[in-house]
């Protein structure tokens, strides 16, 4: 990894205090760094990291330098309070990209950063709860509720010829939501759901409930939970035990850690939704273009695109704020990320910034899409078809 990465590797690490000048200006960022989506996360670090470099090369955030300070959540609901409690009242952040998990991003928000007045916002949080959260204005999402997710992975199940499933979903913010999301939707259109069991996390084995699954019989098993904790076991363990053949999951299970641990043949006929970019999208192809030349592989990692934008729109609404004022930023978030303007995109940051100095208004797309926030902070979007091509997964469809 270049000179730059290791850099902000090695703040987030042992602080930023020393490090940064009095004009630089940090900004949050809260993963799951360690814990059941550990695997997805080194790409979404790159893709972060590639933002503030983007932003450092092209003239600087302010009349300084963007130093981004990472807070792990460890997977946890606590562990994100203390994180994003940290990056608020010791690194005195101004705004927060992230968390990444619905579980993570809710806690950190509800604890943390809306007492202090902190924006928050997810690339990839899409439990339905966040909605109804009493935010102030201050917690954001770009990727799209699961209440629209569930209903357009009912439809693909049903437009496959699958007219009867067992579900499996965990008991958290993420796995409910989506589960009974979907459940409520594959029935409305006329499927079966021929058994349904709520699961808890970090368990060793779900044998007993992979046995009042596969008795209900059905033609696949949807498994709504992440691959580096129950999901990845669940599907294991069933194909071990010869319990089902045929598994149909979510963004959590759309993890490459699944497929080098059952083998690519063992979900030959599987398939997988998650939150994705417009078809033909040219500032994807930009992103990924400007990605991989830095990094040399990774653009098509899920959440490159969101992760990237997420962080490139916190940076925007700093510099459109004309400073590190809490207070402004919820407004120059929206500003900056809607119609009207003058359209930014990814890598773009000397355009916007020239924009912004003159009074301008802009607005990004990004590589993941345009993001309009409505009142609860919450965009519409797409929704793309998975299924395991070789070590990776492979896009089929878009659905809007």
């Amino acid at each position: 990894m270049k000179k730059f990465t290791m850099t902000i590797a090695a703040m987030a690490l042992f602080g930023t205090s020393a490090l940064a000048l009095a004009a630089d200006t940090k900004v949050g960022i809260l993963m799951d760094i360690t814990g059941p989506i550990a695997n997805f996360i080194p790409p979404l670090q790159n893709a972060t990291n590639l933002a503030v470099k983007h932003v450092n090369e092209q003239g600087g955030l302010l009349d300084g330098q963007a130093i981004a300070v990472f807070g792990d959540t460890t997977g946890s609901s606590q562990g994100a309070v203390d994180a994003a409690g940290k990056l608020i009242n010791v690194e005195n952040v101004p705004i927060i990209m992230g968390a990444l998990m619905s579980g993570t991003t809710i806690a950190a928000a509800e604890a943390a950063s809306i007492p202090a007045g902190v924006v928050q916002i997810s690339p990839t949080a899409t439990s339905p709860a966040m909605t109804g959260v009493k935010d102030n204005d201050l917690l954001y999402r770009i990727v799209p509720s699961d209440n629209y997710q569930g209903a357009v992975l009912a439809k693909m199940v049903l437009d496959e010829g699958i007219k009867k499933v067992a579900v499996t979903y965990v008991n958290n913010d993420y796995g409910v939501g989506i589960g009974q999301t979907f459940i409520d939707a594959y029935k409305a259109a006329g499927g079966e759901v021929v058994a349904e069991v709520k699961h808890e996390e970090k368990k060793d084995s779900y044998r007993s409930e992979l046995a009042t699954l596969s008795k209900a019989g059905g033609e696949a098993l949807v498994v709504v939970a992440y691959a580096g904790d129950s999901g990845g076991k669940i599907v294991k363990q069933a194909i071990e035990g010869g319990l089902f053949t045929r598994f149909i999951g979510t963004d959590g299970l759309r993890d490459e850690a699944l497929i080098k641990d059952v083998g690519a043949e063992a979900l030959a006929t599987s398939f997988f939704s998650s939150p994705t970019s417009p078809a033909d999208n040219p500032n994807q192809k930009t992103l990924h273009d400007l990605y991989n030349a830095e990094f040399k592989e990774g653009a098509d990692k899920a959440f490159v695109d969101q992760t990237y934008d997420a962080t490139f729109l916190t940076l925007l609404a700093i510099e459109k704020a004309g400073s590190a004022d809490r207070a402004k930023m919820a407004a120059a978030l929206r500003e900056v990320a809607s119609a009207p303007g003058e359209k930014v995109g990814p890598g773009e940051w000397a355009k916007a910034k020239a924009l912004i100095k003159e009074g301008k208004d802009i607005d990004y797309d990004g590589a993941g899409g345009a993001y309009d926030f409505d009142a609860a902070g919450d965009v519409t979007g797409f929704i793309g078809k998975f299924v395991v091509d070789g070590d990776k997964y492979k896009q089929t469809a878009v659905i809007q």
